[in-house]
């Protein structure tokens, strides 16, 4: 992001900040294709690719390696890579250079044992950590506008692992060798006390209460930290699953998704501790006076943010299962961060299950999930539409007046939510693709992502003069 400075103008608005550039996402070839026109690109199957944007049946998509040209490939020939990463014995995830250190510092590692990091600083790029001769460097890993990964900028790679296997046959270039990945088993560094004991937190205001609990702001005393706290009852969490389901989202670190910090399991209630955001829930928010003088432009940034944050999840075929506006959390400068992602997995299934005294939140669930239980990354994007009608319509409650009953009747008779007033045409057409009846034809969060950030850009340049 720009460094636009948030303040309150003369006539009491909030500026808009500037589009950020960001890394285009990583595709990979999936066929052979021949180009038959000038506007067409040939590639051969496993060329990696950052798409432009996509043009009907087709995607504008850029070589990343080689030529570095670009041109129309049809898009069923193309798909998204992930980050694999987590199969690599020298991927350490979210540690920070201290506990780097002293992984490789250990007797069992020699020099030119490594290992690969999250950057601290951050969050979408890397750290190589290096022992050599008893010491240990670092390299940082860079990311391009188009999504390439380096650490020098006279060579590039279409993914972390070609990068690294690069590095360990020409070591000269990084300056040390790269030998053996870090040999220091990753379940030790996993089982580092991150379960604290309840005496560290200070309980100090009330925030809410949702369906899994409620939400302190609280002090952690030790560190002179303000944290949220949510508290879940023992007896409505499924214990044997609870430790590793916490543990495994703690592993996920990404600037739209809310910090898990600390636990503390032991006895009722449980507290899942989390990072804090100033402005509380995105709900509460949109009917305070500042979120009443926010313009579409500042809630399709703030959408933006929210798609990135779930297409992270998508990614990493994490279900949301709660997707609304009092589960997403404003910060100071509009930021937006998903919360309670995953939560929904370690809450009793009889909460979640479409009984007579239903918990499910009917209204924010698509049809095959609150029926069915077919919960899945396309029922998070129908969600995704109805929290998107939440924040235009201004925090108006969808299907009002309507109980849980009849809003699943009128939605399998085919009726959708109205475009709320004031709500931009192209942003109500993005609501009705989410909404779509067949979940395969509802569009992914990076698509949605990608569609947000480019009808926001165009708002801001028509509007912003320089």
């Amino acid at each position: 992001m720009s460094s636009v400075n948030w303040i309150w103008n003369s006539k009491g608005d909030i500026r808009i900040p500037s589009p950020k550039k960001k890394p285009t996402q990583l595709y990979a070839a999936l066929f052979d294709f021949e180009a038959r026109s000038e506007e067409e690109l040939t590639v051969k199957e496993g060329d990696k690719l950052s798409v432009i944007e996509k043009r009907g049946d087709y995607v504008l998509a850029k070589k990343l390696t080689g030529s570095l040209e670009s041109g129309l490939v049809p898009a069923n020939y193309v798909a998204l890579l992930r980050d694999e990463f987590a199969n690599h014995k020298w991927y350490y995830g979210n540690i920070n250079r201290q506990s780097a250190e002293k992984l490789l510092l250990a007797q069992q590692n020699t020099s030119g044992s490594f290992l690969v990091r999250i950057s601290e600083s951050h969050s979408d790029e890397y750290t190589i950590s290096v022992r050599n001769e008893g010491k240990v460097f670092h390299f940082r890993v860079h990311r391009s506008s188009i999504g390439a990964y380096f650490v020098s900028d006279k060579v590039s790679f279409g993914t972390l692992e070609e990068l690294v296997r690069h590095y360990q046959t020409h070591f000269k270039s990084l300056g040390v060798p790269l030998g053996q990945p870090c040999t220091q088993p990753r379940e030790l560094f996993d089982m580092e006390p991150w379960e604290r004991p309840k005496e560290e937190f200070s309980l100090q205001k009330k925030l809410g209460e949702g369906q899994s609990g409620e939400v302190w702001e609280a002090l952690w005393i030790t560190k002179n930290l303000k944290v949220a706290v949510k508290m879940l009852k023992q007896e409505d969490t499924k214990q044997d699953e609870f430790v590793k389901e916490v543990q495994a989202l703690k592993s996920l670190h990404h600037p739209k998704l809310i910090q898990l910090l600390a636990l503390c399991s032991r006895g009722d209630p449980v507290f899942i501790i989390t990072e804090l955001m100033t402005k509380g829930s995105l709900k509460s928010y949109l009917g305070s006076p500042e979120g009443h003088v926010l313009t579409s432009a500042h809630l399709i940034y703030m959408a933006s943010q929210v798609a990135e944050g779930m297409a992270y999840l998508e990614d990493r075929s994490i279900v949301h299962r709660d997707l609304a506006a009092r589960n997403i959390l404003v910060g100071d400068d509009l930021v937006c961060k998903v919360a309670d992602f995953g939560l929904a997995r370690i809450i009793k299934d009889s909460v979640y299950t479409a009984s007579r005294n239903t918990k499910i939140p009917v209204r924010w669930t698509a049809p095959e999930a609150a029926l069915h239980q077919r919960f899945s990354v396309k029922s998070d994007v129908w969600s995704f539409g109805v929290l998107l009608y939440e924040m235009m319509s201004r925090g108006k409650m969808p299907y009002d007046g309507k109980s849980n009953k009849e809003v699943l009747d009128i939605l399998a008779s085919g009726y959708r939510l109205p475009c709320p007033g004031r709500c931009p045409s192209n942003i109500y057409h993005i609501m009705m693709e989410c909404w779509h009846a067949d979940s395969a034809k509802r569009p992914s969060f990076h698509s949605l992502h990608s569609q947000l950030d480019n009808i926001y850009a165009r708002i801001y340049f028509k509007t912003i003069e320089v």
